[in-house]
Order: structure tokens, then sequence, then C-alpha cells
């Protein structure tokens, strides 16, 4: 029986699995496919590097526009990362007929509605699962399971290294830097981490979320990012005395024809579902119109988890060229001429209430200028905490807001800040208390 032919660019952590999976499970992919899956040409950065065993038969080369270009290959597994090479790469190959699957975030977020275009020109198949959450099936979910439903909002835990820092902050009670570095000894951090906790992971994942849940293309300069550098454990402790927990948190949500799209951390209420994902796991929630909300919950990086979803997608396609189906489909939820552009909604038209710790000094009357400040900006008080009392030391003034405009808050903030009243900048955590983030 002729096998389908597959081509894979890049065999580090994730190629490693994907090959390990067709050694491991052949027989039972060509069962489930109805045709052997075949490995013939893999790229790789450096030809002398020592890695794990590739499939009987799979050739190696230095260079990827070799497996875009073999004419024996069917499918072209791109796992490499980046925007570039990775871009020329993709439409190299959808122009010479080749279906495609990726597990590139950055990709995608940048450049999606190229890709998405070329492919539905050229008539062939996308698998981009991977690409965010790893082995946690949201794509499928918004493109198939739900499309006949429209999605409000989807919002999640996209992060496992950052969920496992603020996890450990949390139940622990160590510093960022603690918990940092150990995410880095369990691998789950970068030796360089800035891309995980600045948010700009988080970020590329909800671009490629909100692009496919709301059929609008999404400029990811739109998408406001902000990480978890900031964090203390103070904060932690204080969003636990007052009944939440921080989760580093990205939102894509429709709201009066425009997209509500942003990556910060936020106060979760301690008795919702997505507070207590913990560890390195990922929690996608989708809200829709008829179906309501819908939780996804797994593990979002790693060999195993990624290359399933990698493999996932690769199984989906060869079942549609064997059945004669494959490019048959859109590779988004709609084709790209039925979508539209909604506008960005800015973050300075974001309503929500707010955690606030200003460090100022002790003595009396700096309880009435912060709340002046604020009062003559709109901003009215909920809940207040004082803590700390050490002789010619800052203490540490905490407060909640009712609902506010971010607008109306700079402008407070900045007043406060230009008063030269605190002595360390004002730490702002957004807070979300309903599932309508």
């Amino acid at each position: 029986m002729e096998p389908i032919r597959l081509g894979l660019i890049g065999f580090g952590v994730v190629g490693a699995g994907v090959g390990a999976i067709l050694r491991n499970n052949g027989p039972a992919l060509a069962a489930r496919v109805g045709r052997p899956l075949s490995l013939i040409h893999v790229a790789v950065r450096d030809l002398n590097k020592k890695r794990p065993a590739l499939p009987e038969g799979a050739r190696l080369t230095g260079d990827p526009f070799e497996v875009v270009n073999d004419p024996s290959v069917d499918i072209v597994i791109e796992v490499m990362g980046g925007e570039s090479p990775a871009f020329e790469l993709c439409s190299k190959a959808v122009a010479n007929g080749k279906h495609f699957v990726t597990a590139n975030k950055l990709l995608l977020a940048l450049r999606g509605e190229e890709v998405y275009r070329a492919v539905e020109v050229a008539g062939v198949e996308l698998g981009f699962e991977a690409a965010v959450a790893g082995a946690v099936p949201v794509i499928r979910a918004l493109r198939d399971a739900l499309a006949a439903d429209q999605v409000e909002q989807t919002r999640g835990i996209v992060n496992g290294t950052g969920n496992y820092i603020l996890s450990r902050m949390t139940d622990e009670r160590v510093t960022f830097a603690e918990a940092l570095k150990g995410a880095q000894e369990l691998g789950y951090a970068e030796a360089d981490p800035t891309l995980d906790v600045e948010g700009i992971d988080s970020a590329h994942k909800i671009a490629i979320l909100a692009a496919l849940a709301f059929e609008t293309p999404v400029d990811f300069s739109a998408v406001y990012t902000e990480g978890i550098t900031r964090l203390t454990p103070e904060d932690i402790i204080m969003a636990g005395e007052f009944g939440y927990r921080v989760k580093l948190l990205a939102i894509a949500r429709r709201v009066d024809g425009q997209v509500d799209l942003r990556v910060h951390p936020a106060m979760i209420p301690a008795r919702q579902f997505i507070a207590n994902v913990n560890g390195p796991f990922n929690a996608v929630e989708i809200t829709s119109r008829a179906a309501g909300a819908n939780m996804l919950v797994g593990r979002g990086a790693g060999s195993g988890p990624t290359a399933s979803a990698v493999m996932g997608d690769v199984v989906d396609i060869a079942r549609n060229i064997v059945k004669g189906g494959a490019g048959k489909r859109y590779p988004m939820s709609a084709p790209v001429a039925a979508r539209r552009r909604l506008p960005a909604r800015p973050i300075s038209a974001l309503v929500t209430e707010y955690y606030l710790r200003f460090t100022v000094p002790d003595r009396p009357g700096v309880l009435a200028e912060l709340a002046g400040a604020l009062g003559r900006n709109g901003i009215s008080i909920s809940s207040m905490i004082q803590r700390g009392r050490q002789e010619n030391e800052p203490v540490s003034v905490v407060m909640l807001t009712h609902k506010a405009r971010e607008a109306d808050l700079d402008k407070a903030l900045a007043e406060i800040a230009n008063s030269g009243l605190c002595a360390q900048p004002t730490m702002r955590v957004r807070i979300v208390n309903d599932e309508r983030a």
C-alpha cells in the first residue's frame, strides 16, 4: 500500500516527539488513516549534531527548502519556529501543492492572513492545532465543533511557564525570581524567558484564537500585553486575602462591534475553575451564544503534548487525502473573502475593577491624598488595607476599586505619580469578577 509521505522541518524537542510517535504508533496510525504514514525527508540546522534516531528511510538535509521542493512529499510539518524562513517555506510548500502542518504561533500571529489566503488559493490543507495550547484541542473546537455558533469570548491560561511561576508564588510563597529559576531547572522556561514572562507568547496565541473565533484579521500590535515580572509575594498574598488568585490571562472578546484583545495578570475569584488550573497546565474557556461556556484543560507545551497535536493534524489531513477530500475545506472557520476586519478596542476603554498597591510614607494625610486623586478622576474605593509600620519606612496601602474606566485610572495614577507621594511605582492588577472578562 502506497504510504502518505511526510517532510519534517525541525528536529528539536517537538520534531523528535513527532519522530517518536511515528516510530511507536506506526501500525495504529496506518489503521486509523487507511494508509501508512512515512517520514521521508527531515531538515535540521546542524547535520553533525547528535539526535534521536529517525524513522527508518528518512533522510537528513541542512536545507529546509529541499523538503518543501521534494516532489514526493505530501505533507510538510514545520516545527522550527520563527517568522522567517518559516513564512517563505510555508508559501513555497503550499505553492507546490503540499499540505502544511505547523506549531508556529509566531508565524500565524504575525503573518496568519497571508498564510490562510495562500492555503485557500492553493487548495491545500492547513493544520495548526499545536500553535495554541499544545494538545488542548482549542483550534478544533473553534473551527469545527462551534462552527454553527457565534463565539462571544475566549479567554484562558495559554502559557504554562507563566502559570507554573504564579502557582508556585501562590502556593509556596516564593518570589518571582525563585519560581522562575525553578521553571528553568525543570525545562519549562528558556534561559531567556522574556516571551513567556512578559506575556508575548500568550499574546501570539490569543491573536490566533481571536482571528479564528471572530472571523477577522488581527493586527498583532493591537494586542495589549503586560507580563508578570512586577508581581510580588505581597500582591499574591493580598489577592488571597480578598478571595482571588492571580493568573496570567489572555482575553479576546467581542464588544460593541470591536474586539477587545489583551494579556495581563488578572485577579480571578478563587471559586472559579480557571483560577485553580495550576502548574504548567493550560486552560481555555470559550463562550458562545448557544453553547454557553466550555472549558478545555491540558498540557500546553513540551515534546509529547505538542507532537501529539501536530500528528493529530497530520492524521486528519491524511484521512482526507485517502478519501479524496483534502484541500476542500477552508483553513479558517470561513473563507478569506468572508472575513471582515473588526476594529481593536483600546485598553483605555476597558471598564473593570482594580487592585492597587501604593508604597507611601507612613504619615497623616497620605490616605486622603490617595483617595482625593482617585476621587477627582471618578475612581471609587471598595476596600482598603494598610500593611507595615516600621519607623521611617514606607508602608503598603492596598485598595480595591469599584468598576472604573482604564483611561480614568490612568489619569489618577499619573496625578499620584507626579505628586511624588509614592516611593515606588503603583502596582495595578485588573480584577475579573465575572465570566465576561
